[in-house]
């Protein structure tokens, strides 16, 4: 969604402030068609990404190694109105067109794509999942001023879980959509999140049962916020922990998926407010999270970085083991 910087102030609500987060480096600039990109999912060894508002309907297939675009998938019965997240299953690709930026949309959806069809496959054609907010009633476009924005969504078990984003109170509400083919209203669950500014990405991370959200506040400081210890779909009944992510600068942090061993990818969009402006990134860090089940899972993936190397090079084989090699 193309975005108008505003200056707000916000009172951050309940946060710890714990360094969870280490290794934060930025790994490549993006290609040139991704300059906007607005969501990102690891699968099969490969990043999938697309654009936001008004780019084509395409999922653009990345070498995380050399960042170069290795395939480009069309999805033939879907418009990218504003497509702002995407997501994952054992068996399914869920795309986002939620971007709501001025509060006026009737036709919000999701795009489900079978896991099978997208690899055989360069041409797609998808479900289709629709619905809308039972709890707005005025569809007067205000933008820049509205509760049912939204740029973020995960999968957790058997639902998919939209998380909103409001321009003037930084206030996040979590919504619970199923993930067959319909149209749905969905309500909002109790708990709510006050960030710092503006959700515009999340990952949820079964092996640890947690949700790392992403987003940046008015001066497009980036940041993380990190939900866990939550109760069934109500994903901000726990504990929130908000960390800064200073080092990297001012940032507009669009996505982030779970690859592996610990290890997240972030993608940021290109952005121009002079006299501040950088390209679109991919940026990478780490957790220091205990994972919850001991479960060996496949290793089908080796992540070799920095790419170039300076000092060290690690390689992890995406699914438990991870070594540094001096």
């Amino acid at each position: 969604m193309k975005k108008t910087i505003l200056v707000f102030f916000l009172f951050l609500g309940k946060f710890s402030l714990i360094a969870q987060i280490t290794d934060v480096e930025e790994k490549f600039i993006l290609p040139t068609t991704l300059n906007e990109s607005s969501g990102v999912i690891f699968f099969n060894g490969k990043l999938i990404s697309h654009n936001d508002s008004g780019n084509d309907n395409f999922l653009y297939e990345l070498d995380t190694i050399s960042g170069s675009i290795t395939r480009t998938i069309t999805i033939n019965n879907a418009t990218n109105v504003d497509w702002e997240d995407i997501t994952q299953d054992d068996t399914s690709i869920y795309i986002g067109d939620i971007g709501n930026n001025s509060g006026d949309r009737t036709d919000l959806k999701i795009y489900k794509i079978n896991k099978t069809d997208y690899l055989n496959s360069t041409n797609i054609t998808s479900e289709v999942i629709n619905f809308n907010y039972s709890d707005q009633t005025d569809f007067t476009s205000n933008p820049n001023n509205t509760e049912w924005d939204s740029e973020a969504l995960i999968n957790i078990d058997t639902s998919l879980i939209l998380l909103t984003k409001n321009w003037i109170t930084g206030i996040t509400k979590s919504y619970s959509i199923p993930k067959n083919s319909g149209t749905y209203a969905v309500s909002p669950m109790t708990s709510t999140l006050t960030s710092g500014g503006l959700i515009t990405g999340a990952s949820y991370n079964e092996l640890t049962g947690k949700i790392y959200s992403v987003g940046y506040d008015s001066f497009l400081q980036p940041f993380v916020c990190i939900s866990e210890g939550f109760s069934s779909n109500d994903i901000f009944s726990g504990t929130n922990t908000q960390i800064p992510l200073t080092n990297l600068g001012l940032e507009q942090i669009e996505a982030i998926t779970y690859v592996g061993t610990n290890r997240y990818f972030i993608t940021s969009e290109s952005f121009n407010f002079p006299p501040f402006s950088d390209d679109a990134k991919l940026i990478s860090f780490s957790t220091n999270d205990v994972v919850l089940s001991m479960e060996e899972q496949p290793i089908n993936s080796i992540f070799i970085y920095p790419n170039p190397v300076k000092n060290i090079l690690n390689i992890d084989a995406i699914g438990l083991y991870s070594v540094s090699i001096k």
